[in-house]
């Protein structure tokens, strides 16, 4: 009798930065090409194009119609985190291929990072750890509002925005949400607008998806309703929030404070905010732990594993 030959592992192509141990754990079910830059991205789908089956990609570095075309054999493209904004999904659609992200997975870790903002912004812990260190004693310092018992806002009632809820209800807060339809299993009062949500707001969130349909949706008239005792908290995407705008009133005490863990023009850093002391930086970090990554690269291996399976996928868009 003839020993049974291994079936040929799916190529993948991954074009985001992993660890080794990441690529490990892709490498025992893959034949894993890392092109986690643009020349080596450039040269495997122009090389390896026509066997690639699988790609794992994240919104930022995201896929385009052309890449998809010189991929006839892909059957699946996949966004590590939550974020898909740069992949052309209706392209791929099109072409029948199946499309999955990592939606829920880091949302614990991306909320913890939110409520962490908001209180290093409302508590102003940068400055007063500053102030401290160059010997600056309490009664020479401003004294900062109390977060416990003011009114949030969130802007994306989804998997992070339901769980920076939760977190926020243990500061005794008041939740509102915008969304794109109010959700039956939210304990928060819906608004229909994000200016509508930001008046009534004393703290505003922004939790939602990126992309051109919320492009710049916290503008000038959004940050004047929060008001200059009102605080923003970005944790989504740079591009929701205009930056030129909230520089200005920053500059101007039309807002009181803020925290971003994303920004236009990502990964160099937003020169027009850099030099404010009213605001807290993080360089795109809320989403992200040892545990997350590992978390992440199951997910994608479960999604892929059922797609050549032909079974439903865990995380599908």
């Amino acid at each position: 009798m003839n020993a049974s030959v291994p079936a040929e592992k799916i190529r993948l192509l991954v074009l985001i930065p992993l660890t080794e141990a990441d690529l490990a754990a892709l490498a025992q079910h893959f034949d894993v090409h890392y092109a986690p830059d643009a020349t080596q991205r450039e040269a495997a789908v122009a090389q390896l194009g026509g066997t690639v089956r699988a790609v794992l990609t994240n919104g930022t570095t995201g896929l385009s119609a052309d890449e998809i075309d010189a991929m006839p054999a892909l059957e699946l493209v996949a966004a590590l985190g939550a974020g898909y904004e740069n992949i052309a999904l209706d392209h791929a659609r099109s072409r029948g291929i199946a499309l999955c992200n990592g939606a829920g997975v880091n949302a614990d870790c991306v909320a913890d990072h939110a409520m962490a903002l908001l209180l290093a912004a409302v508590r102003a812990v940068p400055q007063y750890d500053a102030a401290c260190r160059a010997g600056v004693w309490r009664d020479a310092l401003p004294m900062r509002p109390t977060l416990t018992g003011r009114r949030l806002g969130i802007v994306g009632y989804g998997h992070i925005g339901a769980k920076i809820a939760r977190r926020a209800a243990g500061f005794d807060m008041t939740i509102g949400y915008h969304n794109r339809r109010p959700r039956e299993d939210a304990n928060a009062r819906y608004f229909d607008s994000t200016l509508a949500l930001a008046q009534w707001s004393d703290c505003l969130v922004i939790a939602t998806p990126g992309g051109a349909l919320t492009q710049h949706l916290v503008d000038r008239a959004v940050l004047d309703a929060l008001g200059p005792e009102g605080f923003l908290v970005n944790v989504s995407r740079g591009s929701v929030v205009d930056t030129a705008a909230l520089a200005a009133a920053l500059t101007e005490g039309a807002l009181g404070g803020a925290g971003l863990d994303v920004y236009e023009g990502e990964p160099e850093p937003p020169q027009a905010l850099i030099a404010l002391q009213n605001i807290v930086l993080t360089p795109h970090v809320a989403g992200t732990s040892p545990d997350v990554r590992a978390a992440t690269v199951r997910n994608f291996i479960d999604n892929a594993t059922r797609c050549f399976a032909g079974e439903a996928l865990l995380t599908p868009l």
